[in-house]
């Protein structure tokens, strides 16, 4: 059969979030697939890294789906014309969109509902159109995935869903995550913090990830440890990010703050293997992909409580409040103090990382694909 494939988020540039899980899981489904032709529908020009085998066709039509006017017109007029001139059976979005103008059923992907939860944190445009067509995407998909327990109860509870419409298909972390040695470890270090242990965060400078507390929690730290310790922030200026860039600049502890900007995957293995702990204070996540890539390269966690991310690390990690700065600092200072919690935690969270892998979320996803292309509108 024919599938045709939402691919606007393999990105040349840059792959985050929506891209690695696109990437991920159709560069293993081609593969396993290749009595089936895929069509890639991007909006903009393509790397050829994406054309992942003889069985798929890129396919071009713009113009780029950067704002919700285009979003309505890429999917509702663009996407329906080539998913008609190639007779595709499916069409596989990813990105939380699908097309309301097609008759072609519809596999739809949602990561989260972050919109409801934190409305102020997306810009005004984008909130409306979410709110308004969500339950219209809901309604019109043939099959619903999304990556975590908790967001598909969220799913369900929002927008009542049937719980049964909804697959589970857990995102994962790259094999190249792993532990470091100890010359890779120290040279890293020596690149980024003069050879000196660090915290790190890694992932987009947002509002949502609460990195305002994150400061004042490695302020607090700072002052009671007596340190030279640094925190290392490693992700590209996102959105809002402003005010945050303003406070570091006057942070007491400035020079101790390493902002490394967007890096390359094959750096950010070596940032997140190097680093004594992760700090990953996000508010809310559907998944939370650097938790599991921070474990399974052998690093302890600090996280949130609440959304995904307990669901995911399970007893592997510390928990803290969202926005309770004072908590982050707590558990700071207890996983600095404590190297017996810090062997523990490691060997836990590499036992739970091993229960996720790309291979077995390709998998999870081919059978939502495959369920919605016996659909009959």
């Amino acid at each position: 059969m024919t599938i045709a494939v939402n691919t606007r988020f393999l990105l040349n540039d840059y792959l985050e979030g929506y891209g690695y899980f696109l990437y991920e899981t159709f560069i293993r489904i081609t593969r396993n697939h290749p009595e089936h032709e895929f069509i890639f529908i991007f909006d903009r020009p393509y790397d050829d890294r994406f054309v992942f085998g003889s069985n798929v066709k890129p396919i071009i039509t713009g113009p780029a789906a950067r704002h919700p006017l285009l979003w309505k017109f890429w999917y509702n007029v663009k996407v329906p014309a080539v998913l008609r001139k190639f007779r595709a059976r499916v069409f596989v979005s990813c990105d939380g969109f699908c097309s309301l103008h097609t008759k072609t059923p519809q596999c739809l992907v949602i990561h989260d509902l972050a919109f409801l939860h934190f409305p102020s944190f997306i810009k005004k445009s984008h909130l409306l159109f979410y709110k308004k067509y969500t339950p219209r995407f809901l309604k019109k998909a043939a099959t619903i995935a999304t990556v975590s327990e908790f967001s598909k109860n969220d799913i369900v509870t929002r927008y009542k869903t049937e719980a049964g419409r909804i697959d589970i298909v857990s995102s994962a972390a790259k094999d190249i995550f792993r532990p470091l040695n100890t010359v890779l470890k120290e040279a890293t270090r020596n690149k980024y913090t003069g050879g000196i242990a660090y915290f790190v965060y890694a992932g987009a400078i947002h509002p949502r990830k609460d990195l305002m507390n994150l400061l004042k929690a490695f302020s607090v730290f700072k002052k009671r440890q007596q340190t030279n310790m640094k925190l290392v922030l490693a992700g590209r200026l996102a959105w809002k990010y402003e005010s945050f860039i303003d406070s570091v600049k006057t942070f007491r502890y400035r020079d101790d703050v390493i902002m490394t900007g967007y890096v390359e995957e094959e750096e950010l293995v070596k940032i997140i293997g190097a680093a004594y702990a992760m700090v990953y204070p996000s508010l809310f996540e559907g998944f939370g992909v650097p938790v599991l890539e921070a474990m399974q390269s052998g690093v302890p966690v600090i996280t949130t409580v609440h959304s995904a991310m307990q669901e995911i690390a399970k007893d592997a990690a510390l928990y803290v409040e969202a926005g309770n700065y004072q908590d982050i600092a707590d558990k700071m200072m207890q996983i600095y103090k404590d190297e017996n919690l810090v062997k523990q935690l490691i060997q836990k969270g590499l036992e739970i990382a091993r229960e996720y892998s790309w291979e077995r979320t390709a998998n999870l996803l081919w059978h939502s694909i495959d369920k919605a292309s016996s659909y009959e509108l």
